[in-house]
């Protein structure tokens, strides 16, 4: 692949843009050498206006997400992708979440241009948990273990009864779910129907992978190898 089309996937800029950043001597090597586009030294030598290239696809990402930002450059207003790098919505393949959390949702979002990994994360047949610490207007009653459990619920306006989900209660109006499906506000409505509101919402864990402590709201960093092999297990 040459180096100017090797930049343009990975979101650097268009390749017109790409070709005039070659000509700026914005590209060099580890050394400092500056490459043209006929150059083309081994990925992990090629810097990008002295810094290390993003490795090649498949990349795959976590993010802390806040509250107020969308999921989709097709929603109006603030989108995850005004707080990552502007490369990361210019690659090719795009950089897509795996399953979208809603506005008021915070916690983990993973991101990727892995097609088979996404499939597998987000497929209802590979029942993925997902993991939500959940705080309430109102205390637990006691009866919602039960309720979400059960498998027989059914949330207003559909047909087909739910999941079976976990819950943990961790104090009087703070509980842990984990459910195996997405559907629309699914979680939100479940409490509903239990007779409760979610105040606030946010997602902890996919599989075997939890958000780690250390990564604060609006911070990014890229899953290491054995991350990865928690998703795919």
């Amino acid at each position: 692949m040459k180096l100017v089309k090797l930049l343009a996937n990975l979101g650097y800029g268009s390749r017109s843009q790409v070709e005039r950043f070659l000509r700026q001597g914005a590209v060099t090597d580890a050394d400092g050498k500056v490459l043209g586009s006929r150059d083309f030294p081994p990925h992990a030598a090629i810097r990008f206006k002295g810094e290390p290239l993003d490795a090649p696809g498949p990349l795959t990402l976590m993010f802390h997400k806040p509250a107020g930002y969308t999921c989709s450059t097709d929603d109006p207003g603030d989108t995850i992708y005004d707080l990552l790098p502007a490369r990361f919505a210019l690659r090719n393949p795009l950089m897509s979440p795996v399953g979208r959390l809603d506005k008021d949702t915070t916690g983990l979002l993973l991101m990727t241009d892995d097609g088979q990994l996404l499939h597998r994360l987000i497929s209802p047949k590979h029942h993925v948990p997902k993991t939500y610490q959940v705080t309430l207007d109102r205390p637990l009653e006691g009866h919602e273990g039960e309720l979400f459990g059960g498998g027989t619920l059914v949330l207003r306006g559909e047909e087909k009864p739910l999941l079976p989900a976990k819950l943990e209660v961790l104090g009087g109006q703070e509980a842990r779910l984990t459910i195996e499906e997405g559907r629309y506000h699914q979680i939100r409505r479940m409490f509903a129907a239990a007779g409760n509101h979610v105040v606030a919402l946010k997602r902890v864990a996919i599989g075997a992978l939890a958000l780690p402590g250390d990564l604060e709201e609006g911070e990014w960093r890229v899953l290491a190898e054995k991350e990865l092999g928690k998703l795919r297990s």
